[in-house]
């Protein structure tokens, strides 16, 4: 049976292969790769990155993940739809890995992030999350020429032109929920009101999701782009095999664009999804970034500013939960030695004046 976006497979095809519907269910993570007449698969591994077919058990209760549209989507029992292996770590909400090998059809994973990342489960999930689901792998999608699709093949290479000099604004934080989208957003907003029509937005580490990079469009900024854009669906596991050259990769991309500002996010903490190489890829071609630093209390403040010291960066700004009172605002600066706002007030308000002072100076 077919119906539009869903497809289910019968007991002989899963294991083989086979045909599935054009408009089959498709998850974010694959938002970059084209609509497909057909969709063929084979019973092979998967591995990062490559278009699987997965199916939710017809006994599962429904999931929800994002679609390509950023919009939250429903799986249903018994829905065979697209998605993709992948990593991720985090510190606080789920947690996953490929196995070495890849994915094996016929075997059971579970979806670890919104987006559509599939994995083995690494530990027991701290919370209940809408997309936690254990899904069945069926086998990895195929083109024309008989390759296994991946995300790789429809990444984004870098214009002609040289670095356009444009100046850089990068938001860190001590952890994951510390309000460093908040806090990108604020910046965006304070560069608009200084006049600058043409900002660029890079979340250039951690999980994925459309509707994270569609906010800074919302708020402001000509282009988004994030790890999947670039080919890779998160920047985990730390310490991976290529990942200067994927990061040098990103930055000349957006450093290549005319563009006034390039604000770049980093996702979860100052030391995971390989954040610690991505500072150093972006020391090699800006020296003295402005720092937004969004921390969580201030001793976590406190210890992210002599962390970056050590790497030779310095804070601009700290906002995040540090700030959510007088006198934890007035604590963390006199600690840090840092300016400090709330930027979440501050967009309620208004941009704060001193985050185009402090934050999107030139």
């Amino acid at each position: 049976m077919t119906v539009i976006g869903t497809a289910r497979v019968n007991t002989s095809r899963r294991m083989t292969g086979g045909g599935l519907p054009a408009n089959l269910k498709r998850t974010s993570a694959l938002r970059r790769v084209p609509s497909l007449e057909k969709i063929r698969f084979r019973s092979v591994c998967g591995n990062e990155g490559d278009v699987c077919a997965f199916e939710l058990p017809r006994d599962a209760a429904a999931v929800r993940v994002e679609a390509p549209t950023g919009r939250m989507m429903e799986i249903a029992p018994g829905d065979v739809f697209l998605a993709t292996p992948g990593d991720r770590e985090s510190t606080r909400w789920v947690s996953g890995r490929v196995p070495a090998g890849g994915l094996v059809p016929g075997q059971d994973y579970w979806v670890v992030a919104e987006s559509g990342i599939i994995g083995e489960l690494v530990g027991a999930p701290p919370s209940e999350d809408d997309f936690l689901a254990c899904v069945r792998y069926l086998g990895a999608v195929y083109g024309e020429a008989g390759e296994t699709l991946n995300i790789k093949q429809f990444a984004e290479t870098a214009p002609a032109e040289s670095d356009c000099n444009a100046p850089v604004y990068l938001v860190l934080g001590t952890s994951g929920d510390s309000g460093k989208t908040t806090a990108a957003i604020a910046v965006i907003q304070a560069l608009r009101m200084k006049g600058h029509t043409a900002v660029t937005a890079l979340k250039a580490t951690g999980t994925p999701a459309v509707g994270e990079i569609a906010r800074y469009r919302d708020f402001g900024a000509a282009q988004a782009f994030d790890c999947l854009d670039f080919g890779l669906p998160g920047t985990y596991p730390a310490g991976r095999k290529g990942i200067d050259e994927f990061f040098g990769n990103a930055l000349d991309y957006c450093l290549r664009l005319r563009a006034d500002a390039l604000v770049v996010e980093c996702g979860g903490d100052l030391f995971g999804g390989n954040v610690p190489e991505f500072l150093t890829c972006l020391k090699a071609r800006r020296s003295d970034p402005k720092i937004i630093l969004a921390a969580a209390d201030t001793l976590g403040a406190l210890g992210a500013k002599h962390a970056l010291e050590q790497v030779g960066l310095g804070i601009s700004l700290i906002t995040g939960p540090c700030t959510d009172t007088p006198a934890l605002r007035a604590q963390t600066e006199a600690l840090c030695g840092v300016p400090a706002r709330n930027l979440l007030r501050s967009l309620d308000r208004g941009t704060d004046p001193q985050v185009s002072g402090a934050a999107a100076s030139e």
